[in-house]
């Protein structure tokens, strides 16, 4: 896919998404949704690529969506009425895929599956789409020029890019409530004060800090083990007994063990960094995952 509103540059295997609507203080559009998405399968196979770093062009990181669009701002269709068993059941159709489907949502789930650390950089404005998009990534770092806002209520529609389900596992239910309630935009301290933002540094700093954190994640690190490890973090925080947790845990750790598990045993015997080849990440939950 060519882009048109994102730029895909990989330098030192960090790839940096920058949404690139700088004119348009990168509102959100489904061009954008759909490049992203694309980009994010891209990444998720590309050798070349060991984290990634999301940014915005110019001032801000990115406005929410783009509300001058004709018809169905969201891009939806309104002649569907969709019930709850049909999205599920036909969830993959091009209909509810395009017409239905929440394209923050679907953003979001391509990060979720992606088997790279993500690391946005928020570098001004984020609110809507832009906030929510920001969840599904592991660290978030803001410049002090960053302003967050989850304004669904003054548009009178609800939180979406499955932030229901992101939001209140960062900041803690009550705090999501109450910042999807207001609508308040929100400083950059005080996202780091309510636990959102893991720092906030001066605007220079920003993209530095960001690289020198996703080059700590990836260097002398297995990208197997790392692709496992974000995948048992996310499914099995959300589980209801430890007893999941450790049947994948068990799977993980077998397939590492040997795998580049005997290299970093090796390297840590022979006092060397270690030289781990990678290879193909092996499958630990059930096929219904």
């Amino acid at each position: 896919m060519d882009y048109d509103t994102i730029r895909y540059q990989v330098s030192d295997r960090i790839l940096t998404l920058t949404l690139d609507r700088p004119e348009q203080l990168n509102a959100f559009t489904v061009r954008m949704a759909e490049e992203l998405v694309d980009a994010f399968g891209r990444a998720s196979t590309d050798d070349d690529v060991a984290a990634i770093v999301v940014t915005g062009s110019g001032r801000a990181f990115c406005a929410g969506m783009d509300l001058s669009a004709s018809g169905n701002v969201f891009g939806l269709d309104e002649t569907l009425r969709p019930t709850p068993s049909e999205i599920r059941d036909r969830l993959d159709d091009p209909e509810i895929v395009h017409g239905v489907r929440d394209t923050g949502g679907r953003v979001t789930l391509a990060i979720y599956d992606c088997p790279k650390p993500v690391i946005a950089a928020i570098n001004g404005p984020a609110v809507g789409i832009g906030a929510t998009m920001t969840l599904p990534m592991d660290i978030r770092l803001a410049s002090d020029k960053a302003r967050i806002g989850f304004v669904f209520g003054k548009l009178g529609v609800v939180p979406e890019a499955c932030s229901s389900w992101f939001l209140p596992r960062i900041v803690g239910i009550s705090r999501a409530l109450e910042w999807t309630y207001s609508a308040d935009i929100l400083s950059a301290a005080e996202a780091h004060e309510g636990g959102l933002v893991r720092q906030v540094v001066p605007a220079d700093d920003l993209l530095p800090t960001a690289y020198a954190l996703a080059a700590k994640f990836t260097t002398d690190r297995s990208p197997v083990a790392t692709a496992l490890t974000r995948q048992l973090m996310y499914r099995n925080s959300a589980q209801p007994h430890p007893l999941e947790a450790h049947l994948s845990d068990s799977l993980a750790m077998f397939y590492t063990s040997i795998g580049d598990g005997k290299e970093g045993v090796r390297a840590f015997l022979e006092k060397r960094p270690p030289r781990f080849t990678g290879g193909d990440v092996p499958r630990v939950f059930p096929e219904k995952d």
